[in-house]
């Protein structure tokens, strides 16, 4: 293999006294030498990966099951339905009523920076849509203002721009006067963010009291018909940081919840906050916090209206008078419904054993907007694609308001290795119908691990597409991740981080052991922090696998430090660099410092130029110093693609290359015997 000529630099990270060699720097930069070189990189990605084989075959089969992929949700206002439909913004009576156009988001964009929405948000009245456009992949996004009855684009709307999605969007005031919104306040490198307050044309900043210097994401909850606003603080695990009393004219933000360490995400309802917390409940309860507490970070001033259980507890939803629950039994969605005492009132029976739509983050799930009367949700399982439902309060049955496009012709398996310390690590299997499972076969294990997010059994057109294709996928649930519970989390945050690794091997080795597959048929892939995980793997344990594949991976945790995103995501989830025994820890978990020379697998590294989180560099320093490193015949390949971010604000024509270019590669490197296998209509 000949890749694109690379130098070296003769340059030293010094990070609280730790002097660390960064041979590939001049690679974090944006210049025309390495604009040059990433284009040739993804040139000869290209070449080798489509050498010999049908792109428009695999591309057809990455369409084919495409068409299954998670549907946005309508949002409620003044007794209609607004929704995206293609480039349009639409209004209906019913969720998925014909209803009307309100705009084209093309007007927004061009044929080079297609528009992307990124989220939207009906005034409570229903006469003013705002809606967060980005032109770029990047996530960071614009507000703009909609008369809904005349679909005209309105003038002095706020100029700040949105990191992203994260904080719902703009939470609008009751009276429809104006909104909350978390923001920019200089540039995105810059990563320092407020709540602002527009109303009535006029944007100032909203002096909530968070913490001084907290960089965290801040989202303004409140409810129609309550007098109280709440500040949400955290994206990951939030809190009630702050409460303000609308009712009283220039009643300042006072501090509420302030000492919890845990979860604690709810809504407003009456004069409480009612949440799941996991206080004192490592699965989850749920409480309600009277809002003019005398001390309110006292859990024996709450009310405990649900006791922790068997289940893990995730999130509410109000629905009217109720609130619907989400819960995980055994990584599968289960949803009870509660009066506001608590009372379980009855249960959603839903359509399989699957996965809710839900946001990445605990944050983003709290920003609702207007309650409906009705629970309108999103479901699919790991082998049927996404629909949307309908329950109302009372029923015994459910509303199909949008059947699933497709179903896998595939069987579901559940098993489980055993980590180092003895904890049994969960996942689940995905294998072709027909199949012979007493015979390895070509193997994928996706999976997380991190953040306190959940790994979901839920529908992914891309891995859909490799079983499709004849492959076997594994979806591991490590440590790190949220799906059984805060002590699950923090079993590998911080200085446990490596905890996640070693439940991958375990998982890994334990597939080897029990014959579904050898380490020469055996791939790994994840993205983000599932990124940095493909390359402690491939780094630490080539011999385990015959290809290894980081989409939107983050790789070089010391030069992070460097990045103001990624040193309050480090100090959060890994460590405090200002300690050298800190920093030295990270030195062995960060990827581009733990390659040396050697032998490694197959490996293609997938990355956005206009990633605001995991910047592009650090796939490019990553790939040249494995492709340096290299002393087997196995590819290391690389393919940044333009006007791509993080995944969240990418263009649907440029997600279909991204992963038909993914799928191509498993296709080749596994050997998967690809013929356009069709997914069952439903």
């Amino acid at each position: 293999m000949t890749y694109p000529p690379t130098r070296t630099v003769e340059v030293f990270e010094d990070v609280a006294g730790v002097r660390v060699p960064d041979p590939y720097r001049w690679l974090e930069e944006e210049t025309p030498e390495v604009r040059r070189w990433q284009r040739r990189q993804a040139e000869l990605a290209a070449s080798v990966i489509h050498d010999g084989q049908d792109r428009e075959t695999v591309r057809a089969l990455i369409e084919a099951y495409d068409s299954g992929s998670r549907p946005a949700l309508p949002r409620y206002a003044a007794g209609r339905w607004f929704r995206a439909a293609g480039s349009l913004v639409v209004v209906a009576d019913e969720p998925y009523g014909p209803g009307r156009p309100v705009i084209d988001l093309a007007g927004f964009g061009s044929e080079r920076n297609p528009a992307f929405l990124s989220w939207l948000a009906p005034a409570p009245d229903g006469r003013v849509l705002a809606l967060g456009v980005c032109t770029d992949g990047s996530e960071h996004n614009t507000i703009r203002l909609v008369e809904v009855a005349s679909g005209r684009v309105l003038d002095g709307a706020p100029e700040q721009v949105l990191h992203s999605a994260w904080a719902g969007g703009v939470s609008w005031l009751p009276d429809s006067s104006g909104f909350y919104f978390f923001a920019l306040t200089g540039s995105p490198q810059e990563f320092r963010q407020e709540v602002f307050l527009h109303r009535h044309g006029r944007t100032t900043v909203e002096p909530v009291p968070v913490g001084e210097g907290s960089r965290e994401y801040t989202l303004v909850q409140m409810s129609p018909g309550s007098r109280w606003a709440v500040a949400s603080h955290r994206v990951g695990s939030p809190i009630p940081v702050a409460v303000r009393d609308l009712s009283e004219p220039g009643a300042a933000w006072r501090p509420f919840v302030t000492a919890c360490r845990g979860t604690i995400a709810g809504h407003v309802v009456g004069d409480h906050y009612v949440a799941v917390t996991d206080v004192g409940a490592p699965r989850g309860r749920v409480v309600a916090i009277p809002l003019d507490a005398a001390d309110p970070d006292d859990p024996a001033g709450w009310t405990e209206l649900v006791p922790e259980g068997d289940t893990v507890l995730r999130s509410l939803t109000p629905v009217g008078e109720h609130l619907y629950l989400s819960e995980f039994d055994q990584t599968f969605a289960r949803v009870r419904i509660i009066d506001r005492s608590g009372a379980i009132t009855g249960e959603v029976p839903l359509p399989g054993r699957g996965a809710l739509a839900a946001p990445f983050f605990a944050l983003t799930a709290l920003a609702v907007g207007t309650p409906a009367d009705d629970f309108v949700f999103a479901f699919s399982t790991l082998t049927s694609s996404w629909g949307v439902y309908r329950h109302r309060p009372g029923d015994t049955g459910i509303e199909t308001l949008s059947a699933p496009a497709v179903t896998l012709d595939a069987e579901l398996e559940a098993g489980q290795a055993v980590a180092p310390d003895g904890v049994a690590v969960p996942y689940h299997v995905v294998r072709p119908s027909g199949s012979d499972p007493t015979r390895p076969a070509p193997t994928l294990i996706s999976a997380y691990g991190a953040a306190n997010v959940p790994l979901l059994p839920q529908y992914q057109p891309d891995l859909a597409a490799f079983v499709a294709a004849g492959g076997v996928l594994v979806q591991a649930y490590l440590r790190g991740g949220g799906e059984f519970g805060r002590d699950w989390y923090l079993a590998a945050h911080r200085e446990k981080r490596h905890v996640r690794d070693g439940d991958l091997v375990a998982v890994a080795e334990h597939l080897i052991a029990e014959g579904v597959t050898t380490a020469d048929r055996l791939a790994l892939t994840g993205g983000s922090d599932g990124g940095l995980m493909c390359g402690v793997a491939v780094t630490t344990r080539p011999d385990l696998w015959r290809a290894v594949l980081p989409r939107e991976p983050l790789l070089d945790l010391i030069g992070g430090t460097r990045d103001p995103y990624l040193d309050f995501v480090i100090r959060k989830a890994w460590a405090d660099p200002d300690d050298p025994a800190e920093v030295r820890r990270l030195l062995r978990l960060s990827p581009y410092q733990l390659v040396s020379p050697g032998v490694f697998p197959a490996v293609y590294i997938q990355a956005g130029a206009t990633d605001p989180r995991c910047r592009p560099w650090h796939a490019r320093k990553f790939a040249a110093r494995m492709q340096a490193a290299q002393q087997g015949d196995a590819p290391i390949l690389l393919h940044v693609f333009d006007n791509a971010g993080h995944g969240a604000a990418t263009a649907h024509d440029v997600a279909v290359a991204q992963d038909t270019e993914w799928l191509a590669f498993l296709v080749k490197t596994l050997g998967l015997p690809v013929g356009l296998s069709r997914p069952r209509t439903t």
